[in-house]
């Protein structure tokens, strides 16, 4: 993480999150630096501009991308496990969520963004470019057939996942692709605990156990949220991630 930036510093600067700052610090404990917070007003920027052309998403207002996007992506931090070294992998990453964000929190992660439509992926790789990130892959596929990828299958540290699909789905993309004593972090809405409810019989074979489920709570955001950080206790088995689709239309619930 960067050196501390006084709230002092950043207040006169109008080209700076000054809302993010004060809330990273509020809800985390995170102090994020000047430059930090360029390269987050940078991607803001950028995202805007590209969603004129491609519907990369429907928040947009300044304020909301702040909170619902950036926030929301670093509220992953309330896990304090989550911090480098580890290899990240964030599937269904969209426009970046929460993988850059976290990325620009530590620089020292190493991150794997996985995307399957063609126009988010080349957003995320522009945003990387524009930001000199480095130690970021961006992968152009479905979870399913990654999962199914010697190279991938086993060798994260941490897979995480933001609004994806519904726990017993989102399980099958993540559990596959972690090593043993790894991490699932699914970042829910309010139907957080009833999903991993019903993902009791996924969990079963998959080989995960849930650790923690923690409620957060954004500013000037009414809806709950929930971060639950499953474990990889035993080994996935191999027909598992399915084939393409198939999770999503026969979710293993009893």
């Amino acid at each position: 993480m960067s050196t501390r930036a006084s709230r002092m510093n950043l207040r006169p600067l109008a080209d700076r999150y000054e809302g993010l700052a004060r809330a990273a610090e509020q809800l985390l404990n995170l102090e994020l630096s000047e430059k930090q917070l360029r390269a987050f007003r940078l991607y803001g920027r950028e995202l805007v501009a590209w969603n004129a052309r491609f519907n990369l998403t429907a928040i947009t207002e300044p304020e909301a991308v702040e909170i619902k996007h950036f926030l929301d992506s670093l509220s992953c931090l309330m896990i304090s496990e989550l911090r480098p070294p580890a290899h990240i992998v964030d599937v269904g990453t969209g426009a970046g969520f929460p993988g850059l964000p976290l990325k620009i929190a530590f620089p020292q992660f190493r991150l794997t963004l996985v995307e399957s439509v063609g126009k988010k992926v080349e957003f995320c790789r522009h945003i990387v470019r524009v930001l000199g990130l480095e130690g970021v892959e961006v992968i152009h596929a479905r979870a399913e057939s990654l999962g199914r990828d010697e190279e991938h299958r086993g060798h994260y540290d941490w897979a995480v996942a933001r609004a994806v699909a519904t726990a017993p789905v989102v399980l099958e993309y993540l559990l596959p692709l972690l090593r043993l004593q790894g991490y699932a972090l699914l970042q829910k809405g309010a139907t957080g605990p009833a999903e991993i409810h019903s993902a009791e019989h996924a969990l079963a074979v998959l080989g995960g156990e849930v650790r923690r489920m923690i409620p957060v709570e954004l500013p000037r955001v009414a809806e709950p949220r929930y971060l639950i950080m499953v474990e990889k206790t035993a080994a996935t088995p191999e027909k598992y991630p399915r084939r393409p689709g198939l999770p999503g239309k026969r979710p293993l619930v009893p």
